[in-house]
């Protein structure tokens, strides 16, 4: 019977595959696309999680054949993923205008990045007072209990290395296994050696003009190739969607949700605001934030849907060229960058609220203002780096509870609403990343204002 039950729920999954695919055909907009995959997705999870409920057997089984269409999906984007920052990073060099820009649009990238990681900060501080929820009551179950050991583990060895120590682990001592993602820093590894192979190629551009030419043609081809498979790639990205939010709604907790509903809506809050925060600068700079939001928000769809800033790189780094008028000079500089630096979700808003929320069990007052600075800061700091870092905002909380000298139980017993609040979180990271390349090119004049004004260039092109 369960057999037959799992049978049906693929079907129902092939058939509105099937809608999709017929919309593509009709050549229905590439966004309405997407937002079908998303409401279709709800759909579905919800009556799995009615009929089933979350630890049945039949759920189990169909969202296994489901990860076929969404992890499989999600697969795809992190294989290119490593081979886009790199060829990115080195791009960026051989399109640079002039040398002396270099500097400049480092400087302004990574500041923004981390500028806003520390307004974050100051809103998931406000944000967690603001809901009282220094005083929140989280009870340990069995999964709460097996996440904590497991983080306790972790943790040894964070606490085992030192500052420096830490550092050095950035540094690609053998690059070809950073580029197959051998540890947890290969990510800014990568980004570090892609920079070094930049810095080179301008030195031979002034010395060994006509190499550096061979070079930069070699670079352009490789980047011509590696953004057509993503093209390949993001024309699934519907079907994806819709299997990720079966997964998202038929698995998750709702007991748990309502539960800890207070610690559930605050996060969203300070997302929230976070992001008009990031509307705010674009009005800033004197660009239409509503054009922004349009579109930006199939990239910030499925970094909703798919958890995964690295995974959303692709969509990323091609909505700031073709859509939002951002040189691919700079945008990949921002793009890959914003994978291992100053990510405002997971590195930004979620350790402020969790210092904030378990320092007075160690006998420090909240409101303390001395102390919400000291959050900020070192949340800013830790930014640096703790992106690239495996675990995302689990391993930025770590090193933030850690340096604070704060219990870091609370990570694991926030385990059951983990996936509700990722999903803003990385929303979120990517919006920072997209602002970050809007904005340095807006400040260095080379931002071409016609694309970004253009409302006709709204859709991604993925279907040519």
């Amino acid at each position: 019977m369960d057999t037959l039950l799992v049978i049906v729920n693929i079907l129902i999954l092939l058939a509105l595959i099937g809608i999709l695919f017929w919309q593509q055909k009709r050549h229905v907009s590439f966004s309405k696309r997407v937002f079908t995959g998303l409401g279709l997705g709800i759909l579905l999870g919800l009556m799995i999680h009615a009929l089933y409920g979350t630890g049945s057997k039949v759920t189990l089984t169909t969202i296994d054949w489901y990860n076929i269409v969404g992890a499989g999906y999600v697969k795809l984007l992190q294989m290119i993923v490593m081979p886009l920052v790199f060829i990115s990073i080195v791009g960026a060099f051989t399109k640079l205008r002039a040398t002396k820009n270099l500097g400049k649009i480092s400087f302004l990238v990574i500041g923004i990045l981390l500028g806003t990681t520390a307004i974050a900060a100051a809103i998931g501080v406000f944000s967690a007072l603001g809901f009282q929820l220094e005083g929140i009551q989280l009870t340990e179950g069995k999964a709460e209990a097996a996440r904590n050991a497991e983080l306790s583990e972790k943790m040894g060895s964070i606490q085992d290395m030192t500052l420096p120590g830490q550092i050095v682990e950035f540094l690609p001592a053998n690059p070809f296994a950073d580029l197959a993602g051998t540890r947890p820093t290969s990510t800014i590894a990568v980004v570090i050696f892609a920079a070094f192979i930049g810095i080179a190629y301008l030195g031979v551009k002034r010395k060994q003009p006509e190499q550096a030419e061979l070079f930069a043609k070699i670079i352009d081809a490789l980047f011509a190739v590696i953004m057509r498979i993503v093209t390949l790639i993001l024309r699934l990205t519907p079907y994806g969607v819709l299997a990720l939010m079966a997964k998202v709604t038929a698995t998750s907790d709702f007991d748990a949700i309502v539960k800890l509903g207070t610690f559930v809506v605050a996060s969203y809050v300070a997302l929230i605001l976070m992001f008009a925060v990031h509307l705010l600068l674009i009005g800033l700079a004197k660009l239409n934030p509503f054009i922004y939001v349009r579109k930006a928000m199939p990239a910030l769809t499925f970094a909703f849907t798919s958890r995964s800033s690295a995974g959303t790189l692709p969509l990323n780094l091609k909505t700031q060229t073709e859509q939002l008028g951002v040189p691919e000079s700079i945008a990949n500089f921002a793009g890959p960058f914003s994978l291992s630096i100053g990510q405002n979700g997971c590195a930004g808003i979620y350790p402020a609220m969790l210092a904030v929320m378990v320092a007075p069990s160690v006998g420090i007052n909240p409101h303390d203002l001395g102390f919400i600075l000291t959050v900020i800061a070192v949340v800013m700091i830790s930014s640096f780096g703790v992106a690239g870092v495996g675990g995302g905002a689990t391993f930025a909380s770590l090193i933030v509870l850690s340096v604070l000298n704060l219990p870091i139980a609370i990570v694991g017993l926030l385990i059951s609403v983990e996936p509700l609040i990722d999903m803003g979180r990385t929303a979120l990271n990517v919006s920072g990343s997209m602002v970050s390349g809007l904005l340095t090119s807006r400040v260095t004049k080379a931002l071409d204002t016609g694309v970004y004004n253009d409302r006709n260039l709204a859709e991604l092109k993925v279907d040519e």
